[in-house]
C-alpha cells in the first residue's frame, strides 16, 4: 500500500503519485543524512589556526561563562609542568602550540562521539598560572570546560600531596 492509502500494481503505469511520494521522501532523507555527515566531517577536519587559540590570556580570574571557563592558580615551581603532563593524559587532547619553557600551552580537546574541539590555554604569569578552555563551534559547552579544568586541577593536586 502507497502513502496514500492505494494498492499499488506493478503492471499499473498509474500508481496515482504514490511512487514520486517516495521518491521525493527517499531524496529528502538522502539530502538529510549528507548534510549531517558534512557537517560532522566539517568539525573533525577544520584546520586549528594556531594565531587565534595560543594568545596571552590577559586579566582572568576564576569563573565560568557561556562556552568558557578560566581558572587563576598559585604558581608553586613545577606547576605548569604537571598541568602539561596532565593536559597530556586527558583523552582526545593535544598539544597545539607552545611549551612549558616559553610559560604558553595550547591544547585540543575533542569530544568522545562527535569530535568538537575545545580549546585549552594554560600559561604562568608570575606567581600565578591562568587556565582558560573554550569551545570553537556553537555557544553553550554544557559546563564541560569548566569540569575539565576542575578535574585537572584536582589530579595534579592530588599527584603533588601524594608524591
Amino acid at each position: 500500500m502507497c502513502a496514500a492509502g492505494r494498492y499499488i500494481q506493478v503492471n499499473r503505469p498509474d500508481t496515482g503519485g504514490c511512487g514520486q511520494r517516495n521518491t521525493v521522501r527517499k531524496m529528502i532523507w538522502v539530502i538529510l543524512i549528507a548534510a549531517v555527515v558534512s557537517g560532522m566531517a566539517f568539525v573533525r577536519l577544520a584546520p586549528t589556526d594556531v594565531s587565534r587559540w595560543h594568545r596571552p590570556i590577559g586579566d582572568a580570574q576564576t569563573t565560568d561563562g557561556e562556552g568558557w571557563s578560566a581558572r587563576v592558580v598559585p604558581a608553586p615551581p613545577g606547576l605548569l609542568s604537571d598541568l602539561h603532563q596532565a593536559m597530556l593524559a586527558l583523552p582526545r587532547t593535544e598539544r597545539v602550540a607552545g611549551g612549558v619553557g616559553e610559560g604558553r600551552l595550547t591544547y585540543i580537546t575533542r569530544s568522545k562521539w562527535m569530535g568538537f574541539p575545545d580549546y585549552t590555554t594554560i600559561e604562568q604569569d608570575g606567581a600565578t598560572i591562568k587556565l582558560y578552555a573554550r569551545l570553537r563551534f556553537g555557544k553553550s559547552d554544557l559546563g564541560v570546560n569548566g569540569r575539565r579544568l576542575d578535574g585537572l586541577l584536582e589530579r595534579v593536586r592530588a599527584k603533588r600531596t601524594e608524591g
